[in-house]
């Protein structure tokens, strides 16, 4: 890179740094200006400028202050009182957001639930809530009704566009009966609550088990939404597209930040639709969206759309582009600038890649080092634990070399950690004695490496990376290879077990398209990987399952593993001898774990 380039990049990454940086000044544990505050003080400066656009209809910045101050005067009339909890059960729709905020106005936390859940998950939420009221709609009513009787405590549910029920425990949450919104409740209400108190609880998205409940205080909520408000560099003008649900904080605070804290509008969608995402991006003249990684990729992966390069764009911000789909997207759809980010709801780790260094997670520059806490730290990948030297302090990650993200723990607004409702659960994402005796830091459970340069690249998640041959494989670098094979739309890569041998086996998932041929991705994957890093077994299935925020479920495939009596989808062994894939038969799998192939 020439001088000239590098005094660019470095110019762009602090001129990022320092808008970040200066949104978030005040914010400290102790202040008793709270997220509500600072949505008040927006509704003040720009009370008459769009600040939602949902399915047709426009909101004004004064409008949903109306509307979370109706919710006020709801939780008032149920005698809820500052430190109680209320659940919010809704898809994405334009009450979502006044609906927190109205209950924060009162002191009242709220507990953001997955509409997209059911059965057992549901029921799990619901009830580590701590709620007696759940707001929800009818769309999201449904699903109560096969839980309610194993609930621990008989819930009340109030429908935001439904009537009374006395047999579902149903009461209509009225929103228009009077003419007039209500005022704004005295802050007065609120004396007492601090930042650093529980404003929501944002649910973990439940990948390898039941959910957890992240702790977000009123001052971890207001560095999500200062935050991207400084570093997208928003102003009244733009206007921000979010299809991402609004019960995870990408979407509910990184992206509604970004907007309704600098005058700019959102454009809500229910949900994701690669038909329509160009169509409501072009219409709407939108100039900004927020994304998760696999929605990019969607949209590469779909056919051509008329209006995919008329549009007005000017960044996308995010996490979890991988770098295979990052050039093609913005090249193919002529989006200048992308802002990728990592970060965790309940951790303290977190990072920008102002640059737009391809594949980078975020930067911390090696003349910046000592301003930022984050460390990684060598990891063994077999006993899933960091290595540590002869005085029992963690050894780092060098140059280069894989290591767990950890974050050192203090107790201000950048290295606060809030973890979770479970406190047990909370004391495990924390690590001792890592660069000296006593200190505290933040386990990501995220393995990374760093460069010379200082850019950050995900590895892969902790327990998805396993040993095979004596060498560690990532799931998330063989996934990304093979997801460079034409037609392999999805890819999910895991470990299976194989009776008598060390380690685990690769596996891949894969969701192919148009144009897949299995007979040549051996080679292709023979080209591409190492020989311990090539998936032993394909699974072909029609769709790979997800989470509401689009990321890969894998528990349920490991626990089927290659056995065709659990799956009920195709199943392919990389055959030693006859040197090609094999479908997967009872008396083939019998084979395998006996021992009859030099694997």
């Amino acid at each position: 890179m020439s001088l000239t380039a590098r005094i660019a990049r470095e110019m762009r990454f602090l001129s990022g740094l320092a808008r970040t940086l200066w949104s978030v000044r005040g914010i400290k544990p102790d202040s008793t200006t709270l997220v509500c505050d600072d949505f008040e003080a927006a509704v003040d400066q720009f009370a008459d400028h769009t600040a939602l656009v949902f399915e047709g209809e426009r909101y004004t910045y004064r409008q949903l202050d109306g509307i979370a101050n109706r919710f006020a005067v709801w939780a008032d009339a149920q005698g809820l009182k500052a430190g109680d909890t209320v659940a919010i059960l809704l898809p994405n729709r334009a009450e979502y957001v006044p609906a927190w905020i109205g209950l924060a106005k009162l002191g009242i936390a709220s507990a953001l639930i997955n509409n997209n859940l059911t059965g057992a998950a549901l029921a799990h939420c619901l009830s580590i809530s701590g709620a007696a009221h759940v707001i929800t709609d009818e769309e999201s009513i449904a699903a109560i009704a096969t839980i309610r009787a194993g609930l621990p405590r008989v819930l009340t549910y109030w429908s935001i566009d439904g009537e009374d029920n006395a047999e579902t425990h149903q009461r209509k949450l009225d929103l228009k009966s009077a003419r007039v919104p209500p005022e704004r409740p005295s802050a007065s209400r609120r004396t007492g609550i601090v930042a650093n108190d529980v404003a929501l609880y944002i649910f973990t998205s439940g990948t390898t088990g039941l959910p957890k409940a992240a702790k977000i205080t009123h001052m971890r909520a207001e560095l999500y939404m200062r935050s991207f408000a400084g570093a997208t560099g928003t102003n009244a003008e733009d206007k921000i597209y979010c299809v991402l649900p609004l019960y995870h904080a990408t979407g509910g605070l990184c992206g509604v930040g970004a907007a309704l804290l600098r005058g700019g509008t959102i454009v809500l969608r229910r949900k994701f639709s690669v038909t329509h995402f160009w169509d409501d991006i072009a219409d709407h003249d939108c100039t900004m969206f927020v994304y998760i990684g696999e929605l990019c990729r969607y949209l590469v992966n779909a056919e051509p759309h008329s209006k995919e390069r008329a549009h007005r764009l000017r960044l996308g911000f995010g996490n979890g582009l991988r770098p295979e789909v990052w050039t093609e997207f913005t090249q193919r759809f002529a989006v200048p600038r992308i802002l990728e980010f990592y970060g965790s709801t309940e951790g303290n780790v977190s990072m920008f890649n102002f640059d737009g260094a391809p594949g980078a997670i975020g930067r911390v520059p090696p003349y910046l080092r000592r301003s930022f806490s984050v460390r990684l730290v060598k990891f063994d990948i077999e006993s899933e634990t960091p290595v540590r030297d002869e005085n029992g302090l963690c050894i780092l990650a060098d140059e280069g070399e894989p290591g767990e993200a950890v974050g050192l723990i203090k107790n201000d607004a950048r290295h606060n950690y809030t973890g979770y409702a479970d406190k047990a659960a909370s004391e495990k994402k924390i690590l001792r004695d890592v660069v000296e005796k006593g200190d505290a830091w933040f386990r990501t459970g995220d393995l990374m490496r760093q460069d010379k340069d200082g850019y950050f690249y995900f590895v892969d998640r902790i327990g998805d990376t396993f040993r095979w041959k004596g060498e560690n494989v990532s799931t998330t670098e063989v996934a990304q290879a093979i997801a460079r094979y034409p037609g392999a739309d999805e890819v999910n890569v895991y470990g299976v077990k194989i009776e008598k041998l060390d380690g685990r086996a690769g596996m891949a998932a894969i969701t192919p398209g148009g144009g897949f041929d299995l007979n040549g991705l051996r080679g292709f994957i023979a080209r591409e990987l190492p020989t311990y890093a090539r998936p032993i077994f394909i699974r072909i299935q029609p769709a790979i399952e997800t989470t509401g925020t689009f990321k890969y479920r894998k528990v349920d495939l490991v626990r089927d593993g290659f056995d065709p009596g659990k799956c009920e989808h195709e199943i392919w062994f990389d055959h030693p001898v006859q040197q090609a894939y094999v479908r997967m038969t009872p008396e083939l799998y019998a084979e395998i774990q006996s021992g009859a192939f030099k694997l």
